[in-house]
């Protein structure tokens, strides 16, 4: 999950800005609560283990998040990091 300096980002937190997006619904996913826009996921809690958050990003965005925070984003394996 995401932190603000140094503070780690709780599961409540991720989900209350998960669906503070317009047209955002809570569902799941492979046994882990996700949350989509129109069917489509932009994010889910537990994966890629418990603790963890993930957000869809462009490869752009992954690489600048992870330059500017790589103990905090990290790409997901698989199809989740492409």
């Amino acid at each position: 999950m995401s932190r603000r300096r140094g503070v780690a980002m709780g599961v409540d937190e991720f989900r209350r800005l998960a669906l503070a997006l317009p047209e955002a619904a809570e569902s799941a996913h492979m046994a882990h609560p996700d949350f989509r826009v129109r069917g489509k996921v932009f994010a889910t809690l537990g994966y890629p283990s418990h603790g963890w958050g993930m957000v869809k990003l462009t490869p752009d965005q992954q690489e600048l998040f992870i330059q500017l925070e790589p103990e905090i984003f990290v790409p997901a394996k698989g199809a989740w990091g492409l």
